[in-house]
């Protein structure tokens, strides 16, 4: 689309009330909408190479001194001139859940309650209760309760014909 030179800018469209936008052509929302993606694709590519500078900066530094502390994860603090670099790495733990059922089934077996050592979440995929015969999925329908999500919207231009 070849937009007039006085359409608004991504710019202008937080000084504009939010009705005066909705009202805008629909062309010129996709248009805007297509624009605001890639501003926001180029920002975040832009903060992950800072991002990535900053960590080949500072990486070596902040493992040397979780080592001194003794721990493979968390927050160390490094003093780089007038400026404190606060350098997490999260622990991230995963579970073998095949694993967990045995000894959550050994737990019962002694006689003891497994909810005094491990939470236990069941979840059903979404794709597979769809495909579940109309008899099974009954039996789950007072357990499954369904939200809405945040709306999203894609706008695109038709090609010419």
């Amino acid at each position: 689309m070849d937009a007039p030179a006085n359409r608004p800018r991504l710019g202008d469209l937080p000084k504009m009330p939010i009705g005066e936008i909705a009202g805008l052509p629909a062309d010129l929302l996709a248009v805007l909408q297509d624009e605001a993606e890639d501003a926001a694709k180029a920002t975040r590519s832009l903060a992950d190479w800072l991002n990535g500078a900053i960590g080949l900066r500072y990486a070596e530094r902040a493992a040397a001194a979780r080592l001194a502390e003794g721990k493979d994860t968390g927050t160390v603090r490094l003093d780089d001139g007038e400026v404190t670099v606060i350098a997490d790495l999260p622990k991230r733990v995963d579970w073998d859940q095949a694993r967990l059922g045995l000894i959550i089934a050994r737990i019962r077996a002694a006689g003891d309650d497994p909810d005094e050592f491990v939470e236990t979440t069941f979840r059903v995929a979404e794709r597979k209760y769809a495909a579940w015969p109309a008899a099974i999925r009954e039996g789950f329908e007072a357990a499954r309760t369904v939200r809405p999500g945040k709306p999203t919207f894609r706008l695109t231009l038709r090609e010419e014909r």
